[in-house]
């Protein structure tokens, strides 16, 4: 069997749940070994957006906040959702300004991941933002965050310790430092 060939059936699926953010299906399917069985999809109705900004003194800007789904208090590089028709781009200069103040003039993709890809289609990107400027923040109403400025350094330290276990901060910090080359 060619790898690259859905081995999956759908037989039929069903809407489960459905709000502004997230849509839940479940579906009755052939798994791939022929059994029949069921299988949920959560899709998201946005894209996952993460930025490091980085300025000429490689500092960069962590967010913090408690997280109601993991009822623990998180760190994490600025980040939100793009809805499907906004430039992720443009989203993610939005969500950078929102939550830190900043704004950049240069961004970069980094990386590309897939958040839990066995439960969700979720797709989210990191870019790196340079040539920054401050200003004030605006948080959204369900934002009660905290911002730090720290050396880069001590934020990938942060990641190999464990304290920062975000997936989109996690794979965008170790990308950005093996381009560094640290």
């Amino acid at each position: 069997m060619n790898s690259e060939e859905n081995p999956w059936q759908t037989l039929d699926g069903k809407l489960i749940y459905d709000n502004p953010w997230i849509r839940v299906d479940e579906y009755n399917v052939i798994n791939p070994r022929g059994g029949k069985g069921i299988y949920g999809k959560v899709s998201f109705k946005g894209l996952a957006v993460g930025i490091i900004p980085v300025d000429t003194k490689g500092n960069t800007w962590l967010v913090g906040q408690y997280r109601y789904t993991l009822n623990e208090y998180s760190w994490e590089i600025p980040m939100g959702g793009v809805p499907m028709d906004e430039d992720i781009e443009v989203g993610a200069l939005r969500e950078l300004r929102e939550e830190t103040g900043l704004t950049a003039d240069r961004l970069e993709h980094l990386c590309k991941i897939h958040t839990s890809n066995s439960v969700t289609d979720e797709e989210g990107h990191v870019y790196l933002a340079t040539r920054l400027t401050e200003g004030a923040t605006d948080f959204d109403e369900t934002e009660d965050l905290k911002v730090q400025k720290l050396p880069f350094k001590k934020v990938l330290d942060m990641v190999l310790a464990g304290e920062i276990t975000d997936s989109l901060s996690v794979a965008g910090i170790l990308k950005y430092a093996r381009m560094l080359g640290i």
